[in-house]
């Protein structure tokens, strides 16, 4: 794969610096990610859009602990990491952009309406808890602070952090009373309708998502941009080897993951505003010491996993690839599993239609350069585009 080639790849959006070999940690990165993501989805993709908040009482027990080790180890996690990898492609535009003479301002805009075109065609069409059109939105923001020395975007990027658990706390923890006719109206599209009323219904529940999302994920989103900008410019993503990467894992993994887990408890088993907030307070804490993990198993990999790693370079497909193919699998205009089998299974079903699109993606991957949704991207993104003069 060549630098340019990975330019086109999302969210590592650009190639590395200068003459160096390609860094490692990306890679391995989005590929966990995916996997973090889609168990997460999946609650509110083959389920009620409220099951993840408020589970309903007489669940089996195996569903319950599925519940608790994805609200744990995943949630709030695993976008973090996403949008960790954000920054780190902004920062690689950038480089990418310098080196072939193109105008970054056009391809950063251009990229982010792309962004935002296929975020409201996931979001209307597939799965209203889109994660797209926030980047677009907050990535506007982060264009600002390309600029911004190391120092001051770890500052801004943590103290967004911060900003983000005071505001999403209260939001979080209040439980909404669900009008019974919002629940029978999900039914009848999602179980009982057709791939319209599916449309239709997805639609303006992503309408009325969209703001609580900005609220509860905005602010973080951007500081996980700001911590993978600095990451490129201090040459951290470069280098697996990182001293500071250690020190996340000694000092946050353990502690990230076992107080989010505590919290995953509570939430479940009570008291449940208790573990709601413990769960938001950890999450920042163990996407550090992922990162940190996630660096110590960036090492050369062998045939299979580098053909799993390179598949994981088209994220932007599987991604929307998980929601279109769960969506259809779990709607009544498709195999109708809406709400018909238990929590554990579809997870399982998840990490399963993850698996087989890396393996499809391996296989395209070998006659075509860019997964199909990149290639989408990409001609969105260069539009337009001329080289400067020398």
């Amino acid at each position: 794969m060549t630098r340019d080639r990975e330019a086109d790849q999302m969210p590592r959006d650009a190639t590395l610096r200068g003459p160096k070999a390609r860094a490692l940690m990306p890679d391995y990165l989005r590929l966990i990610a995916l996997f973090g993501i889609v168990v997460v989805n999946v609650q509110y993709i083959a389920f009620s859009s409220l099951n993840g908040f408020t589970p309903p009482a007489g669940e089996p027990m195996r569903d319950m602990v599925t519940l608790w080790l994805v609200n744990g180890l995943a949630l709030l996690k695993t976008y973090g990491l996403f949008s960790f990898m954000f920054g780190v492609g902004l920062g690689f535009l950038m480089a990418s952009a310098e080196r072939r003479g193109l105008p970054f301002n056009h391809l950063y805009r251009n990229r982010m309406i792309g962004l935002l075109i296929l975020g409201i065609a996931h979001g209307c069409l597939f799965f209203p808890g889109d994660i797209l059109v926030i980047y677009a939105v907050t990535g506007t923001i982060l264009y600002r602070f390309r600029h911004w020395p190391v120092a001051r975007l770890v500052k801004v990027g943590g103290a967004l952090l911060v900003v983000q658990i005071v505001i999403a706390l209260p939001l979080l923890v209040a439980t909404p009373e669900v009008p019974a006719d919002f629940l029978a109206i999900e039914q009848a599209a999602l179980a009982d309708g057709r791939f319209l009323d599916a449309a239709i219904f997805r639609s303006v529940s992503f309408a009325f998502t969209f703001p609580f999302l900005v609220m509860t994920q905005g602010f973080s989103a951007l500081g996980w941009f700001c911590l993978g900008l600095a990451s490129v410019k201090s040459g951290m993503i470069d280098d697996a080897d990182h001293p500071l990467w250690a020190r996340a894992r000694r000092l946050c993994l353990v502690p990230g993951v076992g107080l989010s887990l505590i919290g995953a408890a509570l939430w479940l088993w009570g008291p449940t505003p208790a573990g709601v907030a413990l769960t938001v307070v950890a999450a920042p804490l163990a996407t550090i010491g992922y990162l940190g993990l996630i660096a110590l198993i960036s090492r050369p990999p062998g045939p299979i996993m580098s053909r799993a790693l390179a598949a994981g370079g088209s994220s932007l497909s599987i991604y929307l690839g998980q929601s279109i193919l769960l969506s259809g699998i779990f709607a009544a205009y498709g195999l109708d599993l809406w709400s018909s089998v238990g929590l554990m299974t579809a997870t399982l079903i998840a990490i399963l239609v993850t698996v087989l699109l890396i393996v499809g993606l391996a296989f395209w991957r070998m006659w075509f350069r860019l997964g199909p949704f990149e290639w989408v991207l990409r001609r969105i993104t260069y539009t337009g585009a001329q080289a400067r003069p020398a």
